[in-house]
């Protein structure tokens, strides 16, 4: 490993201007000329780990960019540098012309069913923010509720989630103001559209859950963090308490805190029939969680129902004195079993099937149960009333993705969305008895998918393991190796990634691109043992994954190196920082987006100490070695022959603090020799992902489909 004392400060570089040849012989488009990259100043900070010296000459760069003038002013110099180098490439494809378009349809959320109510979330095309609609008829048009729009002229300011209450009398929801993760709680009274004076600070990792009586509700928040610190300051000490409506936030009731165990999270949720308080320990992003129970008739604190971090139980309804759960307790692919609620008895209600179960939803007597076969969607449902009881599948348009299920025990209607790769989202409405679904709403940006093949191959890992790869293209494609190409993964806490509807993935696609997705170890679509094979010192599992699904991508002749690409986000980010860092040869371009790219230090900064389940820590020894041979930012090696590489964050990322991508920029435009770009791309007044404003997402996506079309050989 060279280490970071011995370089010498790089000041610029320049790609000639020309026709260059990539590695197989094929002609390259033009170079596009860089400026120089700004300065980047170099500090003499080094850390020993477990007796090894590692230096880290840009530490300076994780001070927050909000509050640092030299991050600013080095931030600004950085984005005037990609700015300028992505001006000059042609739209040949006329990307943003195409996402404009794409993007301009009509599209319905999910309806929550409260009282005689029915709420959904809506978007004539364009708008920025989701509105929120009510009616009382799902078959006819819904009024305005709620216009996220009108609170932000940038359209910055976001609705992250909306709670009916149980008699539809009022709705709370959650605001999140530049992309960050922290929220705001208000109330609204449904009938006169009036708001409440019900205000909530400091809110994050929560939702929102009705007494069932509609008096309140119960969520979770951190202690307030000092101003200057609040994008980047650990959150510790999560505390449950209880809004009674009307009353300010400082006379809410505590529910329940540990202050023994600070790092411990909370999820309260209350029962359908507002009977049981059922609260969800967890601690980092393990499988595993803990479970208290309080009956809400009596007047006494919650009590343990599963201690331990061992086992996963999500909570799904009570019926009859039982507390249903799903839970991966002596079952890696999960089953639903059922708690008795004051005895703490268990019994089995639907044992582990074949494929890994996702999610499940009572309603009317009924659980549906959502499984992965091959990490697409299978439905089924089973009867609680009758005994013996069989699994029955639910029929689905095609292969693809369910989701977003909204239903409650008493009605026998569960609401659920579905799409494929090139079928839009829609709205079904399932009759759980008969077991017949009806189409609520459908989307129509205008996309005909019998236009498009969707693949699924099975690529041979590092060890053997079969790793599924969905390939999607415009049908009649011929397998010539010529096809730009993005390769996309995640692969960690137990993340599925299933065929669905993507309109800024169509627009590649109708330019004639590939987009292929690949099922990595460490994503959940195979169960618990899946996700574990790719975390901590397995960790390298998950980048052999990636390899396998490029190579088999080039050998069965859908693309070439010269014209491959690889993209992710988040622990998408880190993956893709490490396969360019392990198999630069591979590809031609990538884009690591809002990255986890510092494996030695991502547990001091906000969320970050969450992710040591899946990572491990470099306060462990064996875990640093682990950390410290992959870490994006530290393999980066002097005359690496790196691709082309745009590193997408966001200045209000406070779930991977934007340190990461600013480090790792700098040190690959110091080191890398290919002569290929290293840019760095911030997106203003933005977060991690969630509530970006729709032009922003057509501006964004834009930028990197142009710049991909270029670097894989596509403009001449």
């Amino acid at each position: 490993m060279l280490r970071y004392s011995l370089l010498t400060l790089f000041a610029g570089v320049a790609v000639l201007a020309g026709c260059q040849t990539d590695r197989s012989g094929a002609p390259k488009p033009a170079a596009i000329a860089v400026a120089a990259y700004p300065a980047t100043a170099m500090v003499a900070q080094e850390d020993t780990y477990h007796g090894t010296v590692v230096a880290d000459p840009y530490r300076w760069l994780e001070d927050d960019v909000r509050e640092s003038a030299a991050v600013r002013d080095w931030v600004n110099a950085q984005q005037a540098v990609t700015g300028d180098y992505l001006k000059q490439l042609e739209d040949s494809q006329q990307f943003s012309q195409r996402l404009q378009t794409l993007w301009n349809y009509e599209r319905r959320g999910v309806p929550i069913a409260a009282g005689d109510r029915y709420f959904y979330s809506y978007n004539d095309g364009l708008m920025n923010q989701n509105q929120v609609f009510v009616t009382e008829d799902l078959a006819k048009p819904g009024r305005l509720l709620l216009d996220p729009n009108s609170w932000a002229s940038d359209g910055t300011t976001a609705l992250a989630s909306y709670f009916p209450s149980p008699d539809g009398r009022y709705l709370a929801y959650l605001v999140q103001e530049d992309g960050s993760d922290w929220r705001r709680a208000r109330v609204l009274d449904v009938e006169t559209g009036a708001l409440q004076s019900d205000d909530l600070q400091w809110l994050k990792f929560t939702n929102l859950h009705w007494a069932g009586d509609s008096s309140g509700f119960y969520y979770s928040r951190f202690p307030a963090p000092e101003a200057e610190a609040k994008f980047q300051a650990l959150n510790t000490d999560h505390t449950v308490y209880r809004h009674q409506l009307g009353t300010a936030q400082q006379r809410d009731t505590l529910v329940f805190h540990d202050p023994a165990n600070p790092d411990w999270n909370y999820g309260a949720a209350v029962s359908d029939d507002g009977a049981y308080l059922v609260i969800r320990v967890t601690s980092g992003t393990a499988d595993g969680n803990q479970v208290l129970v309080q009956n809400l008739s009596q007047d006494i604190a919650p009590r343990y129902l599963v201690r331990g971090f061992d086992d996963a139980y999500s909570f799904l309804g009570h019926r009859d004195g039982q507390l249903l759960f799903e839970t991966d307790l002596e079952a890696p692919l999960g089953r639903i079993v059922a708690f008795d609620a004051e005895s703490g008895a268990l019994q089995e209600v639907v044992p582990e099937q074949d494929a890994a179960l996702q999610s499940a939803v009572a309603a009317d007597d009924h659980l549906l149960l959502s499984y992965l076969t091959d990490a697409h969607t299978q439905l089924r449902r089973i009867s609680l009333a009758a005994a013996p009881a069989e699994l029955e599948p639910v029929t689905l348009p095609a292969l693809g993705t369910a989701g977003g299920f909204s239903g409650t025990l008493g009605d026998q209607r569960a609401f659920f969305s579905f799409s494929s790769f090139a079928i839009p989202a829609q709205v079904l409405q399932l009759n759980l008895r008969s077991g017949k679904s009806t189409v609520v709403s459908r989307s129509d940006p205008g996309v005909d998918p019998a236009a498009y093949t969707v693949t699924q191959r099975f690529a041979a890992s590092a060890d053997g393991t079969r790793v599924p790869v969905f390939i999607v293209h415009r049908a009649g494609l011929e397998l010539d190796g010529s096809h730009p190409t993005i390769l996309y993964g995640y692969g960690g806490f137990g993340v599925s990634l299933t065929p669905g509807y993507s309109t800024a993935r169509m627009a590649w696609l109708q330019a004639g691109g590939i987009y292929a997705v690949a099922n990595l170890r460490g994503g959940g679509e195979y169960g618990k043992t899946w996700h574990k094979a790719g975390t901590k010192l397995r960790k390298q599992n998950v980048f052999d994954d990636m390899i396998a699904a490029a190579e088999d991508l080039v050998a069965a002749g859908y693309t070439a190196p010269a014209h491959l690409s690889v993209m992710g986000g988040s622990n998408g980010g880190l993956l893709v920082g490490a396969v360019i860092n392990q198999r630069p040869d591979l590809f031609a371009a990538a884009v690591p987006m809002v990255g986890v790219m510092d494996m030695l230090r991502f547990q001091r900064f906000t969320a970050g100490r969450y992710w040591v389940d899946d990572y491990g820590s470099s306060d462990d020894p064996a875990q640093f070695k682990a950390l410290y041979a992959y870490s994006p930012y530290h393999n980066i090696v002097a005359g690496g022959d790196y691709p082309a590489t745009l590193i997408y964050t966001a200045d209000t990322d406070d779930r991977v603090v934007p340190g990461h991508s600013f480090k790792y920029a700098a040190r690959l435009q110091a080191l890398a020799s290919r002569g290929e770009p290293a840019l760095l791309y911030v997106e203003s007044n933005a977060g991690h992902g969630a509530g970006t404003p729709t032009e922003k997402l057509i501006r964004r996506y834009g930028d990197i489909w142009r710049f991909l079309w270029h670097h894989l050989g596509q403009d001449t």
